[in-house]
């Protein structure tokens, strides 16, 4: 599903993303982690033809990403937590239906999907409100709902739980976790690593733009003689910090 090799990315001279190697395969909820600066959102970025890389390469769902980048932004489904993008003066279902459009979704196709991800999320009473009159977590889930309504074969969150209230969150959470006994393949980043570890079958750890581990999360805690993700990673900052 995603190919990733020897990918790149500077800016200047800093070394955002250095050299990266890694595959996710189909069906496989995948986590990125690492410390604000590890070049998480910035792979993310490149992935999904946002920013171009300064070397390797890496093909989603079968497309390369510099000779078919269409093709890649049509299997994608990309939410960046914090800033939701949303266009305030439409209602939730408008600016879903716009980027389901942009997709070449089918109006009435697009139209059921909004209603059963009104219905998932628990925001179906805002879905005619203007966006920029909802609270950030209700737009949270319009935005969420915006990346994967052309029901992309590659999810991109980052830090999906953004301004979600506890109910909201386990609303996500679960949706994530229906997705992912439906086969869907995602890539997902959050600081909240308990949630991490709840939900993503293999991590890859990144620090200052290099990958520094990969495996399942019980292998890495036998690696590093840990009980949980959160110590694992704790325990690798801390030896990053040393060097």
């Amino acid at each position: 599903m995603l190919s990733i090799k020897g990918l790149s990315k500077t800016f200047g001279k800093v070394a955002a993303v250095s050299n990266l190697d890694l595959e996710v395969s189909k069906g496989e909820v995948f986590g990125l982690l690492g410390a604000n600066g590890a070049g998480k959102t910035t792979t993310m970025r490149v992935l999904a033809t946002m920013l171009t890389p300064t070397a390797g390469s890496a093909a989603v769902n079968g497309f390369d990403l510099l000779k078919s980048p269409e093709d890649v932004r049509r299997s994608v489904g990309l939410l960046f937590g914090g800033d939701t993008g949303l266009y305030e003066r439409l209602t939730a279902r408008e600016n879903i239906m716009y980027f389901a459009e942009l997709n070449d979704v089918e109006t009435d196709v697009a139209q059921q999907r909004i209603d059963e991800l009104g219905k998932v999320f628990n925001f179906t009473e805002f879905l005619d409100k203007p966006t920029g009159k909802l609270s950030k977590g209700t737009r949270q889930k319009v935005a969420l709902a915006r990346a994967i309504v052309h029901r992309p074969p590659l999810m991109m969150l980052d830090e999906p739980m953004v301004g979600l209230d506890v109910t909201a969150r386990r609303d996500v959470e679960e949706f994530i976790l229906f997705l992912r006994s439906q086969g869907q393949t995602i890539m997902v980043s959050d600081h909240a690593l308990s949630v991490i570890e709840r939900l993503c079958g293999r991590v890859a750890i990144l620090s200052k733009g290099t990958l520094i581990e990969l495996g399942t999360i019980p292998e890495l805690c036998e690696k590093h003689n840990t009980n949980s993700l959160e110590e694992t990673f704790f325990k690798l900052a801390e030896g990053e910090e040393r060097q």
